[in-house]
C-alpha cells in the first residue's frame, strides 16, 4: 500500500493545528504549495476543517488531528 501525494498534504495540514486549545487555528495562504491549498479543500470538504484555507478543526478534523499525531509520535520514536 502506498500513500498517495494528495493524502500526504492532508496528513500535513492537519499535524499544523495544535491540539491543546480549540480556539488555535490556522491559515494556508494562496501562496503555499499548491498541494497544501488543494489539501485544506479536501479537508474542507470532508468535515475536518471549518474553512476552504484552514480556519479550526471540526469534531471529527480534532479526532482525526489527534490520531495522526499520536501516530507520528509511535512511528518516530
Amino acid at each position: 500500500m502506498t500513500i498517495k501525494q494528495h493524502l500526504i498534504d492532508e496528513i500535513e495540514v492537519l499535524l499544523q493545528f495544535p491540539l491543546d486549545s480549540t480556539q488555535a487555528g490556522i491559515k494556508i495562504h494562496n501562496t503555499a504549495k499548491e498541494g497544501l491549498i488543494n489539501a485544506a479543500q479536501n479537508l474542507f470538504e470532508k468535515g475536518l476543517i471549518t474553512q476552504h484555507d484552514g480556519g479550526y478543526l471540526t469534531d471529527l478534523g480534532y479526532e482525526a488531528a489527534e490520531h495522526l499525531q499520536h501516530a507520528l509520535r509511535i512511528i518516530t520514536s
